[in-house]
């Protein structure tokens, strides 16, 4: 897979066009982004995406939405993150160590957490939002089988499969989640950065 480099202007720029200001980290190691990353994906996340764990459709916050953007250097085994979420109002609450996540589940099915992401916090105007880079080993705080759901996970299954995992925020409110979306690959030109192929 081609490396591309990415200047924090790009890569903020791809995040949403919702450049709002710096958010706090709090899950998992936090490391500093890579000069170069391997893979961008994004996902829009909406309330009727939302399942419950058995799968079945459960709509999530009306009004509400996520803007979900990553950057994979899976070389390096670091996922760089720029969540925004706007109209979530309820407190956060999941049975992970955070809320926000990313799910091994392909559309309209049910997963595991593989990753757990800081909870965006309220930047005014109704909205929330979460950055900063990850290193695994990663963890969740949900224990399947007797492992947590991100043990062994690797980076490379999503650049391998981006369709089948699924970003998201759980609430008090909406326990299945307030948002979710597919995530699907941003596109690059070379090794310059974003764009139309």
């Amino acid at each position: 897979m081609s490396k591309f480099k990415i200047s924090g202007a790009v890569a903020l720029a791809a995040s949403a066009a919702m450049v709002f200001g710096a958010g706090t980290a709090s899950a998992e190691t936090t490391v500093a982004a890579p000069a170069t990353f391997t893979s961008a994906f994004t996902s829009v996340a909406t309330p009727n995406q939302v399942l419950n764990a058995q799968g079945v459709a459960t709509p999530g916050q009306p009004g509400a939405l996520g803007s979900f953007t990553y950057r994979i250097n899976s070389d390096l085994d670091i996922i760089c993150y720029d969540i925004f979420l706007a109209g979530v109002t309820d407190d956060y609450m999941s049975p992970a160590k955070t809320a926000t996540h990313i799910h091994q589940a392909a559309a309209g099915v049910a997963g595991p957490p593989r990753i757990a992401f800081p909870n965006p916090t309220d930047i005014g105007n109704g909205l929330r939002q979460s950055s900063g880079c990850l290193q695994g080993p990663f963890t969740t705080g949900v224990v399947a089988n007797g492992a947590d759901t991100g043990t062994d996970f690797d980076l490379t299954s999503i650049e391998a499969n981006p369709a089948g995992f699924a970003a998201d925020t759980h609430t008090t409110a909406f326990t299945a989640g307030a948002v979710r979306g597919q995530l699907t690959p941003i596109p690059f030109v070379g090794k310059g950065g974003f764009g139309s192929s």
